[in-house]
């Protein structure tokens, strides 16, 4: 009997109890998951792949006077990108008119170029609802990755106890894998610290910008995504992408998400929020937290 309760205090212990008795009757961003009865993929793993690899390359491009410790140990990765980059300047040229040198622009205007629109954090247009996320440029088409969801990401069993008290922004996936998407307290010191501790010399594996009010990855704001209501349908939903072994190692400093416990060799999960219809500018993105795609 003792060791079943054990067992049972093993599989339970760090799951969402605390967080949900703090936070259910009085915050809206709570109970961030998918049931798992319900299929998660509104596009192909392969069209996520793409649109993340799309973005990353262009904003890598962009800061290509900055990535010089990383081309100096791969020249044929070198070589690749400076292809790109003499495409993208002449590029630039025919459209300016500018034949000076590299123009450095903002993150928000490289993904504008990219994928066709930008999206930013500002006041929510519901009440109390504090912070909120809108397409503040452009037209995004349904079944289009508008948004990530950044933060640690804790397996089964993991210690998020003391994180998740009084936190509204931990993500459940079907599976039972976390994601803490507080950019705030103890969970912004537990990014940095495994942000860090998985550096490879000039190789960072994740990016610890989304933290700031500047993040270099214009996509990872998805934590600050608010609910529906019945006033404002959902026009987004989450959807689990776990990044393949083959990810371009010079782009993986714009992966928002890294794992608490880097001893066990698996795919590192992020969560990407897909458009459900075409969203205009102006508009705000709103998900279902209980997303059932059918």
């Amino acid at each position: 009997m003792l060791r079943e309760l054990r067992r049972r205090w093993g599989c339970y212990k760090y799951r969402f109890v605390p967080w949900l008795a703090l936070n259910l009757r009085r915050q809206r961003r709570t109970l961030r998951y998918v049931p798992e009865s319900s299929q998660d993929k509104i596009i192909a793993d392969e069209d996520v792949f793409e649109t993340l690899l799309k973005t990353f390359k262009a904003l890598f491009i962009n800061n290509f006077s900055r990535q010089a410790d990383i081309l100096a140990i791969f020249p044929e990765v070198k070589c690749q990108y400076l292809e790109l980059l003499t495409v993208e300047q002449k590029q630039s040229k025919v459209n300016s008119g500018n034949h000076q040198g590299q123009h450095v622009s903002s993150p928000e205007e490289v993904l504008f170029n990219t994928l066709g629109f930008t999206v930013s954090r500002d006041r929510s247009s519901l009440a109390s609802a504090g912070t909120g996320v809108f397409v503040t440029k452009g037209f995004v088409p349904k079944g289009t990755v508008v948004s990530m969801y950044p933060g640690t990401v804790y397996r089964k069993h993991e210690p998020i106890f003391f994180q998740s008290l009084g936190n509204p922004f931990i993500f459940r996936c079907i599976d039972g894998v976390l994601i803490d998407g507080n950019d705030k307290g103890l969970s912004r010191s537990v990014y940095r610290s495994c942000s860090r501790r998985d550096q490879l010399g000039p190789f960072q594996m994740s990016d610890e910008s989304w933290l700031t009010a500047t993040p270099q990855n214009p996509l990872a704001v998805g934590q600050y995504v608010n609910n529906c209501s019945h006033e404002k349908a959902a026009n987004v939903c989450y959807q689990e992408f776990d990044v393949p072994g083959h990810f371009p190692v010079e782009l993986k400093q714009y992966l928002p998400n890294i794992v608490y416990s880097h001893d066990i060799e698996s795919h590192l999960r992020c969560v990407v929020l897909v458009a459900l219809r075409d969203i205009k500018q102006g508009e705000e993105l709103f998900s279902n937290y209980y997303t059932v795609v059918s």
